[in-house]
């Protein structure tokens, strides 16, 4: 692992680097500090959440979120992959990541290089290479013409195609699918039409 690149996420800097499915901008989300920055060099909205990169399911009690056995087994069957799950959470001091509105968007990574930096960085807030309203950078190059010297360390993959991840909720054992993206839930998880 690269010692630079973990100590500038463990010590408040924030990077551009290839996730499971896009180049995403990335700062430890334990620290409200560095997540500002993102929203500061994206433009992002504020009232938007950013998916929150895990390494584990053990991780989601650092963020007040419950899982029951019947969640936990949901968990297990879908991650690792490119399917970010809402969850909701009541800890405290939380807001500047939940943005006000009590749930969490959280992913294990299907990328092995992640997993690794995510064992030793913790868990790191990620959201699309892009500024508000523009498209998610596809190279480091694109991606560097958008933030230049205001991100802190860049780490080229090559060409990224765009595939958002297919994002759920889930409450309550009760599955909702709000993007289908790159990623199908196995047939025993879909939700069943009415």
């Amino acid at each position: 692992m690269n010692a630079t690149l973990t100590e500038i996420l463990n010590s408040g800097g924030i990077a551009v680097l290839p996730t499971d499915t896009i180049y995403g901008i990335h700062a430890s989300a334990l620290n409200p500090v560095a997540v500002e920055k993102i929203y500061q060099v994206k433009d992002r909205l504020h009232s938007k959440p950013m998916i929150i990169l895990i390494s584990s399911i053990d991780e989601l009690a650092r963020f007040g979120v419950e899982v029951d056995e019947n969640t936990k087994q949901i968990l297990q069957k879908i991650w690792p992959n490119p399917v970010s799950v809402i969850l909701p959470t009541n800890k405290a001091g939380l807001e500047y990541l939940h943005r006000g509105t009590n749930s969490l968007a959280f992913r294990i990574p299907n990328n092995q290089f992640l997993l690794n930096l995510l064992k030793e960085t913790g868990p790191l807030a990620s959201t699309s290479a892009n500024p508000e309203g523009e498209k998610p950078s596809e190279t480091i190059k694109e991606a560097k013409k958008y933030f230049g010297d205001s991100v802190d360390y860049y780490l080229d993959h090559g060409q990224m195609e765009s595939v958002p991840s297919t994002v759920i909720k889930l409450e309550d054992g009760q599955i909702q699918i709000l993007r289908q993206g790159i990623f199908n839930l196995p047939d025993s998880l879909t939700p069943q039409e009415a």
